[in-house]
């Protein structure tokens, strides 16, 4: 990985940026290029979807910006800070403090409430969260009711918005969503896209959500497509159906994947 340049880039407003990524994985004839020299900014306060084929990057994309994987070359920021010559305390700190996760599979402590579950970044890091902020989160997921279930007590959509308060509750940067809505029936899915939709518009946070769902894609601001290891492509003020046309379009053969 190249050194960071003695001053970072900046740009006004926007919450990450990675410069001239490239990730391979296997040698030799099995070598896979996940990531081709992506050049991006991720705006601050903006609700952003990746969106590609199987095997365009988007996964490996948002695994390098949120700091669980390093790419082979390039540079990634967070607001105005490379995260690329970090050890891995201060990785680790970063990811803690400035970038929140929501997973496919929630990722829920089973023997730990849903109010626990949603502290749990904070207890590990020794904070104690700020009430307001605390507050607010939960009306906005709509949970007051449920914080003392255990997620077996919780239905999927209900585990899915205990993991949406658990990302938003120490206040991050930005929050990485992986396929948010992947194991939920339409309904569900739905309430959590307007759930990270108001994140973004009432408190002004920063979503970047991997999904294959030209639905789910509609709900944001803008939609950057990936076709082997390059972005080809972004859209803003996307609905369903021009995201379906540009996916469409992407998949033929014959216009090159473009």
């Amino acid at each position: 990985m190249s050194n960071p340049s003695a001053t970072a880039p900046r740009a006004s407003g926007v919450a990450a940026r990675v410069v001239g990524l490239t990730k391979t994985y296997g040698k030799g004839e099995a070598v896979v290029r996940a990531l081709d020299d992506v050049t991006l900014d991720l705006m601050a306060g903006e609700f952003t979807a990746v969106m590609g084929p199987s095997g365009s990057g988007k996964s490996t994309l948002m695994h390098v910006c949120a700091a669980l994987d390093r790419p082979d070359a390039g540079e990634v920021w967070i607001g105005d800070r490379s995260i690329g010559s970090l050890k891995d305390k201060d990785l680790t700190v970063l990811r803690r403090e400035e970038i929140g996760f929501v997973f496919q599979s929630f990722n829920l402590v089973p023997t730990l409430s849903a109010e626990e579950n949603i502290l749990l970044p904070l207890a590990i890091a020794g904070r104690k969260p700020e009430k307001g902020w605390f507050d607010s989160v939960i009306d906005t997921v709509g949970l007051r009711d449920r914080l003392h279930h255990k997620p077996n007590e919780l239905s999927g959509g209900q585990q899915q918005r205990v993991a949406v308060a658990r990302a938003l509750v120490s206040r991050p940067r930005i929050v990485f969503a992986d396929e948010p809505t992947g194991n939920l029936d339409s309904r569900a899915g739905a309430e959590v896209l307007e759930l990270l939709r108001a994140a973004v518009d009432a408190h002004q946070q920063t979503v970047v959500m991997v999904t294959h769902d030209p639905v789910a894609a509609a709900y944001t601001d803008r939609v950057v497509f990936l076709a082997d290891g390059r972005v080809r492509e972004e859209k803003r003020h996307p609905d369903r159906d021009s995201v379906l046309e540009v996916m469409v379009r992407m998949s033929d053969p014959s216009a090159g994947g473009r």
